[in-house]
């Protein structure tokens, strides 16, 4: 099982929210902003922040660092490490049903992740066949699921998309595609542009708070 770090907004968290971190990044990269989200002690929330496994990546000359999978192209997301893709949304299962041992409800369970992780997430959720409370997909896009199709449980599923319109790394084309196919799968997808590039803003922190205050909030039947 993947390694993790983790971070309570109060005792006995009701919700758990898995938060997948960008390629070359780690568990730490997102750890600062969960004080800045200023969601409430109560009803709380457990951050669960896992760590890539160190792999070869060909776009950086084969140099090993933490990676959801290899990247083969800067210029292009095909052909895609389709082994590498399978292999992380299964060790991300794995963490989602460690969370469901320790008494979290899967339907409690909220998906997120940047870049390489937000690919993961969303693969993973779409497949599912139980759904999780939603995905928080930022600055990323949806890897190809043939041969394999969404689950029903996609259907209604909330769904927070952000992309910077100046983003070099996944430009914004890629976000737009993968809005597409979330509403073609039946996802309640909420979409968010910044001007920004490849990266996270203030403004961005504000709507993942407000979209998981949301969500909780329905799941309690308080909103």
């Amino acid at each position: 099982m993947l390694d993790c770090l983790e971070r309570d907004t109060g005792p006995e968290p009701l919700y758990s929210v898995i938060w997948l971190h960008g390629l070359g990044a780690d568990a730490g990269d997102f750890w600062p902003i969960v004080p800045e989200l200023g969601l409430p002690a109560s009803p709380a929330w457990r951050f669960v922040f896992p760590n890539a496994p160190v792999r070869p990546v060909t776009i950086n000359g084969g140099m090993p660092m933490r990676a959801w999978f290899d990247f083969f192209s800067r210029d292009s997301i095909s052909p895609m490490d389709t082994d590498g893709i399978a292999a992380s949304c299964r060790a991300l299962e794995e963490l989602i049903e460690r969370e469901e041992q320790r008494g979290i409800a899967r339907n409690r369970i909220m998906l997120a992740g940047f870049s390489q992780g937000g690919a993961i997430a969303l693969r993973t959720a779409l497949l599912s066949d139980r759904p999780v409370a939603g995905i928080v997909a930022l600055s990323t896009f949806l890897p190809p699921l043939e041969p394999l199709e969404p689950s029903a449980s996609a259907k209604g599923l909330p769904c927070l998309a952000a992309h910077g319109r100046y983003d070099e790394v996944l430009p914004l084309r890629l976000g737009l595609d993968s809005r597409a196919r979330l509403e073609a799968a039946g996802c309640q997808v909420e979409w968010r542009e910044y001007e920004m590039g490849h990266q996270v803003c203030g403004p961005e922190l504000a709507d993942i708070s407000v979209f998981m205050q949301k969500v909780s909030g329905a799941m309690t039947g308080t909103g």
